[in-house]
Order: structure tokens, then sequence, then C-alpha cells
């Protein structure tokens, strides 16, 4: 039996509210867990991290590697809202982390996700590219 639209979106958005109360204690690995290996991720803009990244292992070495290497504590992302239709999920959140060079970066996101067979797909991420250029 095939999922109706209604139940796809409901269970999509409840899984990554399950991914962002986790996030909230910066624990990474369940969003890490729902990609799919042949996820693209998307960061939009112009700044050094723009451009569109392919594949869980891209994601990983290309993307989170090295951002996450100039932070000094751990990251963390607090959701404030949650909308789903159809395989998409919008999620508006504020990411909090310290720089190594003592910089607050608290950027705020609205990303797009598009899930599939329970894996996320595909991510689109916006967020403040100024803040991003200035501090990251």
């Amino acid at each position: 039996m095939t999922q109706t639209p209604i139940t796809t979106a409901a269970h999509n958005k409840q899984l990554m509210q399950a991914v962002f109360t986790e996030l909230a204690r910066g624990n990474r690995a369940p969003m890490r867990e729902l990609y799919a290996d042949d996820i693209t991720f998307t960061v939009t803009g112009t700044t050094r991290w723009s451009r569109t990244y392919r594949g869980k292992q891209a994601v990983s070495e290309e993307l989170f590697a090295p951002l996450f290497a100039l932070f000094a504590d751990r990251y963390t992302a607090s959701a404030t809202r949650f909308i789903a239709e159809d395989d998409l999920v919008v999620v508006e959140f504020r990411g909090n982390v310290t720089t190594r060079t003592g910089k607050p970066y608290r950027n705020t996101y609205c990303t797009i996700y598009r899930l599939a067979d329970g894996k996320i797909r595909e991510i689109t991420e916006y967020g403040d590219t100024a803040l991003i250029d200035a501090v990251l």
C-alpha cells in the first residue's frame, strides 16, 4: 500500500522534527543518518560555501568537515517552524556556535528538505550570506 501525500508529508515532518530535537542538543548523528547516498545539498548565495554538493561523501568531506573545523564548540540548531507538503519539509531554524577565532555565529536559516523513502534526497539552504562571509 502506498502512502497518501498527507501521510507522507506528516511522516516527513515528524522525521525532521525528531532530527531538530537532537540538533538542539548538538547531536548531528540523526541528521546524517537520514542522508541518502546520492543527496544533493545546495548552499545558496555567493559565499565560499555556496554551491551544490553531490553525494553523502561530498557533503561530509567538502562542506561539513571544513566548516565544523572552524567551530570552537558544539553547533546547535533550534527550529522555530516546520511546514510540510508532499515530499517537502521546510524548516526555519537558528544555528548557534562560536568560531575558533571567538566570533559568535548565529545564523537564521530557511531550509527546504526533499525526502523520499525516509531519506533526505535534497537540501536547499537559505541563510544570511553577509553573516557567513563576515564570520566564516
